[in-house]
């Protein structure tokens, strides 16, 4: 049996609860405000830094982070071009699990879907950024 959606007011409930779980720790909680503002404002477009959020809280098991974010990227509506959502997708998972050590063909495959050496590194920011949420979220039980 799968769980059903979340609703909007449930994903502010949780998020609020996870929010109040984080403030044990303000400078925690004011790091990831700080910077998930600073990956905002990257050049990545809206779609590619949910697909990157998305990427990140599935790996590291944030159920939270990914009912939410999974509501944002519907909200956004469909992709443009789904071909270079899962260009960024593969590109996270490659940066993850070689531990940034990308080869030169992994970036030119992610280079081929119109993406570029500063959305590379705006991927890191992404996965630096939500690396603080999903696991803070997990240790305090919000996830």
């Amino acid at each position: 049996m799968t769980a059903a959606p979340s609703t909007p007011a449930d994903l502010s409930t949780r998020t609020a609860a996870a929010v109040a779980l984080l403030r044990e720790s303000p400078q925690t909680l004011d790091g990831f405000l700080k910077l998930n503002e600073i990956f905002e404002s990257t050049t990545l477009d809206a779609h590619s830094r949910e697909t990157v959020i998305l990427t990140v809280a599935a790996r590291n098991q944030c159920h939270l982070c990914v009912d939410m974010h999974e509501a944002k990227l519907a909200a956004l509506g469909p992709a443009p071009d789904p071909e270079r959502l899962d260009a960024i997708r593969r590109f996270t998972l490659q940066v993850l699990a070689s531990s940034g050590a990308v080869s030169e063909e992994e970036l030119a495959a992610f280079r081929a879907h119109g993406y570029d050496r500063r959305n590379a590194l705006e991927v890191v920011l992404g996965i630096g950024t939500y690396t603080v949420s999903t696991l803070a979220n997990r240790l305090t039980g919000a996830a």
